[in-house]
């Protein structure tokens, strides 16, 4: 069974509610009607009336809760409780019923935050920026948390690497050029991330431009300091680096460049050393190897929040509500 069709399995057999905030897109409702079909989860759709009817013509949302901030009876708890989370920053209920009607990703971190949600996508057609900030500010990090980080899960056809084609890929479009310290944070919440969506044990790549030593460079000992404070804070974690990325991939290639590294020639999560690299490598393998990129995912929130690039199709948002429903189960647990 497909990656995706596993997770969808999953979502199936617990459903939960996903907040979709982007009716003014046409992407959002064709996922919509295929979700709906499917009963992967319930939605809730964030919108007004003759937005909703324009963006959905000719499409089946009836099982979706349709929810207008102008009309909801619940807006006016929202402002108060956004009025009373971000007083200390300068909020007035003035500037939350702006934001709260009109903002409408903050109107959805909000049901999220007043259980009445239980996940948030959005991305389609709004910045990473616009899609993250809300959720930190409203629903924030999760206890423990060091970094909030963003992943993709990638899964190619026909492919023999990784776990039969299926990868994670971090930090594919959060963090721009990450420390070792973060560069750590990331592989580990990756690597949990792996085992929690693909149910298999992750084994994880801190990729360079060098194996091993093979080159001299300030990035190349970053990437290597990363390796070690990883290592140190989950030593039964399989972790290695620093590898160039056909020496983590393929077995031959591992062999040779990294002979005794447990990772080399078979790893599942590739943790690229920053932002142009990760978000470089992501698409190529997308529209190269035409591998289903789902992402960008959150990691670090303390309930489900994920982003969506802005060239996705409804299939890569069906994939996405799918994926933020087990992640929802998850944090349940």
């Amino acid at each position: 069974m497909a990656f995706i069709d596993e997770i969808k399995a999953k979502a199936k057999a617990e459903k939960k509610k996903i907040v979709l905030p982007e009716s003014m897109d046409r992407r959002t409702f064709e996922a919509a009607a295929k979700v709906l079909a499917e009963d992967i989860a319930d939605l809730i759709i964030i919108g007004s009336k003759e937005q909703i009817e324009k963006y959905s013509e000719g499409l089946d949302i009836s099982k979706a809760t349709l929810v207008d901030p102008a009309s909801y009876e619940k807006t006016p708890a929202y402002i108060d409780k956004l009025v009373e989370l971000r007083q200390k920053k300068g909020m007035t209920k003035e500037k939350a019923t702006d934001l709260i009607l009109h903002e409408y990703m903050y109107f959805a971190c909000m049901m999220v935050k007043m259980k009445d949600a239980d996940g948030v996508v959005s991305g389609a057609c709004h910045s990473t920026a616009n899609t993250l900030r809300p959720s930190l500010q409203i629903i924030k990090t999760a206890p423990g948390t060091k970094l909030v980080s963003a992943f993709f899960v990638m899964d190619v056809p026909n492919c023999e690497f990784g776990e039969g084609g299926t990868f994670v890929f971090g930090d594919c479009g959060l963090n721009q050029n990450p420390s070792s310290e973060e560069l750590a944070a990331i592989a580990i919440s990756s690597a949990e991330s792996f085992r929690m969506l693909v149910g298999k044990e992750p084994r994880v790549a801190m990729l360079s431009h060098s194996s091993m030593g093979s080159a001299k460079h300030a990035d190349v000992d970053k990437v290597a300091e990363a390796t070690r404070i990883a290592k140190a804070e989950m030593p039964t974690l399989a972790l290695d680096g620093e590898l160039q990325a056909d020496a983590a991939i393929v077995p031959s290639v591992g062999a040779s460049k990294a002979p005794n590294s447990p990772v080399a020639g078979k790893a599942n999560v590739l943790i690229f050393p920053d932002l142009d690299a990760g978000n470089i490598g992501y698409k190529l393998v997308q529209r190269l190897a035409k591998a289903d990129a789902y992402g960008p995912m959150c990691q670090g929130i303390a309930a489900p929040v994920n982003d969506l690039s802005r060239g996705c199709s409804a299939d890569d948002i069906v994939g996405v509500i799918a994926i933020t429903a087990v992640q929802a189960q998850q944090m349940d647990r």
